[in-house]
């Protein structure tokens, strides 16, 4: 749990999340080269977390990046149980509820000449998750990092916002996303969305990334 104010808390986690796909950018390019347009979400983020892990301008912005980090619950009797495993996460120190979690899905795959936009499951399976507080509970901002195989972010966006605005109800939306600066290829925007369990508020930071590198 974040002690302190929550002001601080989220300025601070729009920061690192600003800092850190920076140097995402930076490495997209080595990671694009081990990887082909057909890799799987699960074998992009764990080499990118590989590279990312290595790089010394990264290694500074975090206590730890870790890859598949299992998020615990806890029953009322106080034992502790898996309630998922996020794709990405960086920690802040050694408290395992201080984190910045990513949870990375595939957009605008393509197969046999046929693109496949996957941003109904980037909204139901991804959004959905922060909503439900199965990750990031009590925490005031969450992020979702978009791979787009294609490489037409514009396309992306335009698609991810069409399904959030079909789930608004689903995923407690409020109000409509904003644009945010983009950093470098990647494009950016934020969405803001009411938990249901204790109506509180958390920002959903969103960066779409182009696949390959453009």
């Amino acid at each position: 749990m974040l002690i302190g104010n929550p002001s601080y808390w989220i300025a601070r986690f729009r920061s690192l999340d600003t800092r850190f796909l920076g140097r995402v950018m930076s490495v997209w390019p080595h990671c694009v080269a081990r990887l082909s347009r057909d890799s799987h979400e699960d074998s992009i983020t764990i080499n990118l977390v590989d590279i990312l892990s290595k790089d010394d301008g990264a290694r500074r912005l975090f206590h730890y990046l870790e890859y598949q980090y299992e998020v615990l619950g806890f029953t009322e009797d106080g034992l502790a149980f898996s309630k998922g495993k996020i794709d990405m996460a960086l920690l802040l120190d050694q408290e395992r509820e201080k984190y910045l979690a990513y949870e990375c899905k595939r957009l605008n795959t393509v197969r046999n000449g046929t693109t496949r936009s996957l941003a109904t499951p980037y909204v139901t399976d991804g959004i959905h998750r922060f909503i439900t507080e199965k990750y990031a509970a009590d925490l005031p901002l969450g992020c979702m990092l978009g791979y787009v195989m294609n490489g037409d972010v514009t396309t992306a966006r335009s698609k991810v916002w069409a399904a959030i605005d079909s789930h608004q109800s689903d995923i407690g939306m409020v109000g409509q996303p904003r644009i945010g600066q983009a950093i470098g290829a990647i494009e950016r925007f934020s969405s803001i969305h009411r938990r249901p369990l204790n109506q509180s508020s958390i920002e959903i930071r969103h960066a779409l990334l182009p696949f390959p590198a453009s």
